[in-house]
């Protein structure tokens, strides 16, 4: 036991000063150190905009000479509603921009897709459009100005979700969520520490008309992070209250407010929810319609969502619920349930997204939760192998990992280990593969394994498998490889 507590202290020590990018790059944070860490999306669109020679307000909002860029009379900037309910916002993108570079805008669109009835859609004769362009920083016109206008996503400093949700929400009409007209109850404003050059960035600038009723939304893909303008290094401009330490700015993206502003904005008819948050729980009982979607967007690693409750008719219903491997409904399918009398499977993400929509027509009713794990995905082909990360050297010390294997209705899954070596310990307390398998996430556990021993052929008795394994800090092995199959 002393040997194991030296082993766990010196292996700490080591990972302290050896692994720890691996470990920054486990929870998705830069490797460039705390300070990348800390820094929020309108740290990041500041910087940009440094050179820009356009004349903005309020750190990254373009000026029109014909009109305030702070203002939006009535509803002359928004964007209108087709008869459908849908709200189009034609956009031309600039060639310029790399295919990665792309697939980050098109990512951050689809979540307006996904969640509201706003459809940046590629414009074909529309004479009101934006043009998305590396110009010369972040940037973004306020509302619809009429004809081409510009929004300025300059390459590679402005390319990220957060930066482009940001600036696509001052498309819509959005300013700054520090700027309401009641932030005072909310916020302080520490003038001292702002310079003259810089206070008109911290004026108000929405009449009460525009809060739309909500509560104020420290989260706000909106709001300016807490060193914003700062003239003193260290000092914070804004401060909320009554507790100073709640948390300011970020870089994700669109928050839950964010969602529920821009859907009563447009007077969406949509039911949508987005959770943020790295676990969570969520179900179908407060639904008042028939149609629903959650997003879930974590800010790093794969999601696994698991059922707790799966209700429907004994016979085939219309009832529906499809998960799909990202944000958006083309995204590959992890399951669809369309006629499942039994619970769902467990199923794992290749990324941080995930897509749930769930379409009721008679009295099918669920409650599922979700958290990230660092590794793991998710299986339907007949057969293939899951091996442990790192396989066949040495596996990562404090990794999490769950994979779910699923066969069709009406067959099994057989499990043929052709390598196994973990750390061995008194009832697998350590290091340890668990295997789930049955009809529920929450029965039919058939054990913990460690060890070096040779394992056994095992067969599910359900139609899919969930293996978990999990490693401590110390002693690591080379870890398993496993074959899977369908069998009936």
């Amino acid at each position: 036991m002393e040997a194991r507590k030296y082993l766990t202290i010196i292996s700490y020590l080591l990972r302290a000063s050896l692994l720890l990018p691996y470990q920054v790059r486990h929870v998705g944070v830069s490797q460039n150190g705390a300070e990348e860490m800390e820094e929020d999306i309108f740290s990041k669109i500041s910087k940009q905009n440094k050179g820009s020679k356009k004349l903005i307000r309020h750190g990254d909002i373009a000026v029109r000479l014909s009109r305030s860029a702070l203002s939006c009379p009535g509803q002359a900037c928004f964007w209108p509603k087709s008869s459908s309910g849908v709200v189009i916002v034609p956009y031309v993108l600039s060639s310029d921009y790399s295919s990665t570079d792309s697939a980050v805008i098109h990512s951050a669109i689809q979540e307006y897709t996904s969640l509201t009835c706003i459809r940046f859609a590629e414009r074909k004769k529309e004479t009101d459009y934006i043009q998305i362009r590396s110009v010369d920083g972040c940037w973004s016109y306020l509302g619809r100005n009429g004809g081409p206008q510009d929004l300025s996503l300059l390459n590679p400093g402005c390319i990220s979700k957060g930066i482009v949700q940001h600036e696509l929400n001052h498309v819509l009409g959005f300013v700054h969520e520090h700027t309401r007209s009641d932030r005072d109850t909310y916020v302080d404003i520490n003038w001292a520490y702002i310079s003259n050059a810089y206070t008109s960035n911290f004026e108000k600038s929405q009449p009460e008309s525009n809060n739309l009723a909500l509560q104020y939304d420290y989260t706000s893909v909106m709001h300016y992070g807490k060193f914003a303008f700062t003239n003193v290094p260290g000092q914070p401009t804004i401060m909320p209250k009554p507790d100073a330490t709640v948390p300011i700015g970020q870089r994700y993206g669109l928050s839950s407010l964010d969602l529920i502003k821009i859907n009563r904005l447009y007077q969406c008819d949509v039911c949508s929810f987005l959770l943020c948050e790295l676990s969570g729980t969520f179900y179908s009982a407060s639904l008042n319609r028939p149609d629903c979607v959650w997003l879930i967007r974590t800010p790093a690693n794969k999601v696994i969502l698991q059922f707790h409750s799966f209700n429907t008719f004994p016979t085939c219903s219309t009832d529906s619920m499809i998960v799909y491997d990202g944000a958006s409904k083309s995204s590959p399918v992890l399951l669809n349930t369309t006629c499942r009398t039994g619970d769902p499977p467990p199923v794992v993400s290749t990324g941080s997204l995930m897509l749930v929509e769930f379409w009721r027509n008679e009295k099918t009713s669920f409650s599922a939760s979700y958290h990230t794990v660092v590794c793991g995905g998710t299986f339907t082909a007949v057969n293939g192998r899951v091996t442990s990360p790192g396989f066949p050297t040495k596996y990562f010390p404090s990794t999490d990992c769950k994979w779910s294997i699923v066969a069709p209705p009406g067959y099994k899954v057989q499990l043929s280990f052709t390598s196994f070596a973990l750390e061995l310990s008194r009832k697998c307390i350590y290091d340890y593969l668990s295997i789930r398998h049955g009809s529920h996430i929450n029965t039919s556990v058939s054990a913990k394994f460690c060890g070096s021993n040779k394992m056994p052929t095992l067969v599910s008795a359900g139609n899919w498998v969930l293996l978990e394994f999990h490693t401590d800090r110390s002693v690591q092995s080379t870890g398993f490889q496993v074959k899977y199959t369908w069998v009936v």
